[in-house]
């Protein structure tokens, strides 16, 4: 097998964007929700307006542009094509950092703190940035058969930071990424000098814990998480491929099942267009859209969902806790993450810190990884 690295540029044709403009223009909508809320998912009125703007005024080509601009390659890593951005620190101490996304993201998530994560105003915070597409996302390669795990994706991103040549090297995950990342810390044979995660899982404790007041509330929202916002879960983890007919064969069936989570995940005032813009939201759907990754996306839940071993963990580890995303009590984490160095519970943010509170996620990476240069 190939272990080489070769550049990568994305390119969507013409034609496949004006198939998206007529697909949109000829979409079957359902009535409207008997609700004046969210509560039965997207509200038509909101899917109708934003579908408008992805059809008229989104630009996708901008879009490609800001991908472009930052060096992108793909390899094949276990026989899978892996696509990833690599952008280089001008700074020559950079420290190495592995940057993963979950679902419904992708690595256009992190556009905007590539710049100050590589360039940062002391060249002692700097790092250089590697973002790979997970397998079935984005520009990586969909896998054709069964067997790819969290665990052999963690594998397979400790693979990849050996290829091209970092030896020491540290990592941060988001939702299924931060499962891989906390995947590769149970393996590490020293090459993580330290992971930082948000949504970090572990199992209770063998021996009773006093749990907190956040503690408590974590574990009523993620129950109530389970009980109201579950349910593209178990979709996802079950019947991936019956859901992808659907949402390949439909633009605004992609958006509305990507976004929705967006909505209910990110941290606002009901205007999420003030935390994310809907330019950002677009290029999520766009990516999924364009590289028609429905099913392929969702099978890493079927993969994974309720398999992982959850095993101790001894790399330095950081948690950051937004409020809109999954809080386990820290006697829980501690007990499987046992070298936690920094814990931060953030004022404001959500399920996507990157697009939400990007500032806030490059000052928490610079910060934890300062002492572990």
């Amino acid at each position: 097998m190939s272990t080489s690295v070769t550049h990568y540029q994305v390119h969507v044709p013409d034609e496949h964007l004006a198939g998206l403009r007529h697909r949109l223009a000829s979409t079957r909508w359902p009535e409207a929700e008997t609700v004046g809320d969210w509560s039965q998912g997207m509200p038509l009125a909101y899917a109708k307006d934003l579908v408008a703007y992805w059809a008229r005024r989104y630009d996708w080509r901008s879009t490609e542009a800001r991908l472009n601009a930052v060096p992108q390659f793909r390899t094949d890593i276990d026989g899978l094509g892996i696509h990833f951005l690599h952008a280089r620190s001008p700074h020559p101490r950079a420290v190495p950092l592995l940057v993963s996304h979950g679902w419904p993201g992708s690595v256009t998530e992190f556009l905007d703190i590539i710049g100050p994560l590589t360039d940062p105003p002391d060249p002692a915070d700097a790092f250089h940035v590697v973002c790979p597409s997970l397998p079935g996302y984005g520009f990586s390669d969909k896998p054709t058969g069964s067997g790819w795990p969290v665990e052999r994706v963690a594998a397979a991103w400790t693979t990849l930071m050996g290829r091209l040549g970092y030896d020491r090297y540290g990592a941060h995950g988001v939702d299924w990424g931060s499962f891989v990342t906390a995947a590769m810390a149970e393996t590490d044979e020293g090459g993580l000098v330290g992971i930082h995660l948000t949504m970090p899982f572990a199992r209770p404790p063998a021996e009773q814990s006093a749990l907190d007041e956040r503690d408590l509330a974590g574990l009523a929202a993620m129950k109530e998480f389970q009980q109201q916002e579950g349910g593209y879960s178990a979709v996802q983890s079950t019947r991936p491929q019956t859901l992808g007919y659907g949402l390949t064969d439909s633009p605004v069936g992609q958006l509305a099942w990507m976004v929705e989570k967006y909505w209910a995940w990110s941290d606002h005032d009901g205007d999420l267009d003030k935390v994310i813009p809907r330019d950002r939201l677009l290029d999520a759907v766009s990516v999924g859209w364009f590289r028609a990754t429905a099913a392929s996306s969702a099978r890493i839940y079927w993969e994974s969902q309720n398999k992982l071993a959850l095993a101790p963990v001894r790399v330095p580890t950081a948690v950051s806790n937004f409020p809109k995303d999954g809080r386990m009590p820290r006697s829980w984490i501690e007990n499987r993450f046992t070298d936690v160095r920094r814990w931060t519970d953030h004022a404001v943010g959500g399920h996507f810190p990157a697009l939400e509170q990007p500032d806030a996620l490059v000052e928490e990476l610079r910060a934890f990884f300062r002492p572990l240069r």
